[in-house]
């Protein structure tokens, strides 16, 4: 092929010359098949936790802050680390790190599962949070180097992403019969033997990568990555649940002050913990704030569905269960049939039409009644199909935009900072939906003749702790105190639905304005992967000149920064 041709326009993955990325064979599909166990196994752990929350608070009595905490402990640990993880992995070698986190989530599964109190659940959450921000990077960048064609990308992605789907499908079917004949702290155990697998299997069918380039680890940005995530994360908390205050105002300040020092030394850093110049390429910087937005609504749904359908309308965990499972099966669907309309529809049409049907799923939930069990789960399993729907199409086309921006060398970075999104986004979306809602429970949740105070405000911590204050009252007195706190809750569903209605349309306008006549990038080759593949042709016709297929808003692979 000719440089003239190559000014043409991108070289496309079909075409049978020296750029041709190669294919992938049986065992790099077998590669995927295991590495979709740890993304199912996350996922599960997310949903089956959700629909542990009444039997846990029951059993530890927690208070509303350390419930939050148990919830979102997690995420953000998790999110602290992933670029420190990911970054790690391209150094030490992602399979390795792969191989490290799985051992360690097995322990703090085993911590978690027989906790005796809520501080240390809370403790065993943060350590799974460590061992798990080793997980998703490690997958998603060995996906990255193992599949060069796009499409073929595009459709382990989708399969990948699907794990999650599917996981979340298992869990509150697993959860549910787990909860109903055993203790709240089996939903930990299932991870045990899915983390031996995955130990077994790994090393047999999992080539390692990593960046042959890469430097030392450079601590100071590991420190000022967790000091800028952690601060800000809990001032945002506290400022949702208790208004303005000097401490969680400072903690912001300080979180965003620590977050601005380390996007500058990453600029000075030769080898830095994240290559900040991807955020050059709008189609990356969209696709990952795209990626937050989608989560944050989409998490913090779920943290209030799980609570409906058990404590408002009394629904037993298993039923429960199977009401989210028709679309979390949907969004499975939709994931791999996101691949093949890829090819015919540009990004921004994908992902904003995707959004729009999200926004109707929150929408929908607006209208939940508080005492009418049949018409409350239909409304539920309606919305939660369509929000499954939308973000199964819209997550598919970000993840394969954001992986094809990389150079497969910052294939663990890139990933990273896609991680990131998605668990600052879920941690965020718990701690303020979830915050939101609490306030305006504790604010609406009115007092009832006969009850005692100190019953009254017991009620006032959760929804859980409604429902054991209004047993231990009794009589119409305690079934008075158990509907108005269900009011009080499902009223405060509808005002955070709403919030994510808002914030998913504002995702889908972003993502249509600042896409648009850009194309697909998620299917198309990038340049690096065509340098990359035809340096290692013996005898190419021609070299491919770099700038030919660079689009204007691209990331420049600098050959002289590893």
């Amino acid at each position: 092929m000719s440089s003239a041709e190559a000014g043409n326009g991108p070289i496309r993955a079909h075409r049978d010359d020296a750029a041709t990325p190669a294919l992938a064979g049986p065992r790099e599909w077998a590669a995927l098949a295991v590495l979709v166990l740890p993304v199912i196994l996350i996922s599960v752990d997310m949903t089956v936790l959700g629909f542990a929350v009444p039997a846990l608070s029951e059993a530890l009595s927690p208070s509303s802050g350390q419930l939050l905490w148990i919830i979102d402990i997690y995420g953000f640990i998790l999110a602290g680390l992933l670029i420190t993880m990911g970054s790690l992995g391209d150094r030490i070698g992602r399979r390795r790190l792969l191989m490290i986190g799985s051992a360690a989530f097995g322990v703090a599964s085993l911590i978690a599962a027989f906790s005796p109190n809520a501080e240390t659940l809370i403790a065993a959450r943060a350590l799974l949070g460590v061992a798990g921000a080793s997980l998703m990077p490690s997958t998603l960048s060995l996906l990255r180097n193992i599949f060069l064609d796009p499409r073929q990308r595009l459709l382990a992605i989708a399969i990948w992403a699907s794990g999650f789907s599917g996981g979340a499908a298992l869990g509150p079917i697993l959860g549910g019969w787990l909860l109903e004949h055993f203790f709240w702290g089996s939903v930990f155990l299932i991870n045990l033997p899915v983390m031996a697998l995955i130990l077994v299997l790994v090393p047999l069918l999992v080539r390692e990568s990593r960046n042959p380039d890469s430097g030392r680890l450079d601590l100071i940005s590991v420190v000022l990555s967790l000091g800028a995530m952690l601060p800000a994360v809990y001032g945002i908390k506290k400022l949702a649940t208790g208004g303005a205050d000097v401490l969680p105002i400072v903690s912001l300040v300080v979180g965003l002050a620590l977050g601005y020092l380390f996007v500058r030394r990453q600029r000075t850093l030769a080898d830095p913990l994240i290559d900040v110049d991807l955020f050059r390429s709008r189609v990356f910087s969209v696709a990952v704030v795209t990626n937050l937005m989608i989560v944050f609504s989409m998490v913090g749904s779920l943290f209030f569905l799980t609570q409906y359908l058990q404590l408002v309308l009394g629904v037993s965990p298993m039923r429960a269960g199977i009401v989210l499972v028709p679309g979390l099966v949907i969004s499975v669907i939709a994931g791999l049939v996101a691949a093949r309309v890829a090819r015919h529809l540009s990004l921004a049409t994908v992902i904003g039409v995707s959004l729009v049907v999200t926004a109707g799923g929150f929408a929908t939930l607006v209208f939940t009644p508080a005492d009418d069990v049949t018409r409350g789960v239909t409304l539920v399993a309606t919305a939660f199909a369509l929000i499954a729907l939308g973000t199964g199409f819209a997550e598919t086309l970000t993840n394969g935009a954001i992986m094809s921006a990389a150079p497969p060398k910052r294939a663990g970075a890139a990933s990273a900072i896609s991680e990131t999104a998605y668990e600052m986004g879920g941690a965020l979306g718990v701690a303020v939906l979830g915050s939101v809602l609490t306030a305006f429970y504790r604010g609406h949740l009115t007092e009832v003749d006969g009850v005692p105070a100190a019953a009254t405000e017991a009620a006032r911590e959760t929804l859980g702790g409604a429902a054991n204050a209004a047993d231990g009252v009794g009589g119409a007195e305690g079934l008075a105190l158990m509907d108005s706190a269900r009011a009080a809750f499902t009223d405060g569903m509808h005002l955070t639905s709403a919030i994510a209605v808002i914030i998913v349309l504002v995702a889908a306008a972003q993502a249509w304005f600042l896409l648009r006549g850009r194309g697909n990038p998620a299917v198309e080759t990038p340049v690096h992967d065509v340098e990359r593949h035809a340096s290692t042709e013996d005898a190419p016709e021609a070299p491919v000149e770099p700038a030919a297929s660079v689009p204007s808003d691209g990331p420049v692979d600098d050959p002289a920064r590893p």
